[in-house]
């Protein structure tokens, strides 16, 4: 297996995943830490995946858990990968099966101390009692970066360049053009799926045809878009991770994923002996602390002020239950 310390990785935002976890470290002090191996199918820098490892190495850090992994695990590997953490005594595996599905929860009950909390498109099985589901419900967040955008274009072309037209992809795309659409109704996007969770290059060209086709903002799903945004001076919107210093004059907004209430709820399942099959999506939304949209930095003060008002009076109402973003998972349609 592939493991690595985290003293070389530059990851986003341990303060939010340490705080999510203070609570639930403070109430574990007297446990032994929780036996944890994540298994990823891309690098850990990868934007959705850093997110689990962010979280980890946050509970790691304060004593709760144990932790390893491996990465760049290819899905012919995973279920072999998935068996040797069980058989070592690991007692919760996170990961994402999105490409392994069948074969992940074939695995999953000859292993039944084991508790699995895996990423995947489909609900999970009540007769796989140890395996639970989870995916980043953040349509709330995308939904506000969507306000932004809109309000900061001046073409009025949006591209949009994502990995694959899953529903947890397709689920932010269409929250963001919703936010759009508040600020700029006329608005028109440029969609396209580059067939990789990890091809900067290839998202990278992909976003090129798109600015040379006039979208003057464009939503970086996947890493790469930012890079062309930068290098035609057009403007971008992020995805799950914060990379507003790394492009302090592209990156406006970034809708944020915090997977330290899902890690939280699961390890206390873990600990209390009540793990089973659930769908612990609602911990990525934002009333629960999931999702967040990340500041400004150096567009603070240069978005319009109409926009900022709209997307606190949004932000409050999503918060307190009074405002929902619609949950689309079917695939986005270019205008």
């Amino acid at each position: 297996m592939n493991t690595f310390k985290m003293n070389r990785r530059t990851l986003i935002g341990t303060g939010a995943a340490a705080l999510t976890l203070a609570g639930l470290a403070r109430g574990a002090s007297a446990q032994s830490p929780i036996k944890v191996a994540g298994i990823y199918t891309v690098p850990v820098e990868q934007q959705w995946v850093s997110r689990l490892h962010l979280a980890a190495e946050a509970a790691k850090e304060q004593g709760m858990i144990e932790y390893t992994f491996a990465e760049n695990t290819a899905n012919t590997d995973y279920p072999r990968v998935m068996r040797e953490y069980a058989e070592a005594g690991t007692q919760l595996i996170m990961g994402e099966i999105f490409g392994v599905e069948q074969e992940a929860r074939e695995v999953a009950p000859d292993y039944p101390e084991t508790a699995f909390l895996l990423g995947s498109s489909l609900p999970p099985d009540a007769g796989i009692a140890n395996l639970s589901v989870f995916d980043n419900y953040i349509q709330d967040a995308s939904f506000l970066s969507g306000i932004i955008a809109g309000a900061m274009t001046k073409s009025g072309k949006i591209g949009m360049v994502g990995g694959f037209p899953i529903p947890e992809v397709n689920r932010l795309m269409n929250a963001f053009m919703a936010g759009v659409r508040e600020t700029r109704p006329d608005a028109t996007f440029q969609i396209s799926f580059i067939g990789s969770w990890f091809d900067p290059p290839k998202a990278k060209e992909t976003a090129f045809a798109m600015i040379e086709a006039g979208a003057d903002v464009m939503y970086a799903e996947r890493f790469g878009v930012s890079d062309a945004a930068k290098e035609k001076g057009v403007l971008a919107i992020g995805n799950v991770i914060d990379t507003q210093k790394d492009y302090p004059d592209t990156v406006v907004a970034s809708a944020l994923w915090n997977f330290s209430p899902t890690l939280a709820a699961a390890l206390e399942k873990v600990t209390a002996g009540t793990f089973a099959a659930e769908d612990y999506g609602i911990y990525s939304t934002m009333p629960k602390g999931g999702c967040s949209l990340a500041p400004l930095g150096t567009f603070e003060g240069k978005v319009p002020g109409e926009a900022m008002t709209l997307v606190a009076e949004r932000e409050a109402a999503i918060k307190d239950g009074s405002f929902k973003v619609e949950v689309n998972d079917a695939e986005p349609k270019a205008s």
